[in-house]
């Protein structure tokens, strides 16, 4: 996981989280697996038949899902700010 450096993750808690030890809110959460995705998204087109990235891959999809249907019921407010500011479908 060289890809998802220290640096990388404050400055990815700072953006979306409170601060950047907010390591626990579920913006923050989203953001991480959002950036997650995108590069085993990267992965998996140049490396169709590895099985094993793409159970993870859907694995953390199914995880951010499941975040952001709390964060909908819970808050439906703070949801439309992290679908609009991550650009995703919804």
């Amino acid at each position: 996981m060289n890809y998802l450096t220290s640096d990388k993750k404050q400055e990815l808690f700072a953006t979306y989280g409170q601060s950047n030890t907010d390591t626990g809110s579920a913006e923050s959460q989203i953001a991480l697996f959002s950036y997650r995705i995108s590069h085993l998204t990267e992965h998996m087109k140049n490396n169709k038949k590895d099985f094993g990235t793409q159970r993870s891959l859907l694995r953390l999809v199914g995880k951010r899902r499941r975040l952001l249907d709390y964060l909908k019921k819970t808050d439906i407010e703070r949801y439309r700010a992290i679908v609009k500011a991550l650009g995703l479908r919804k």
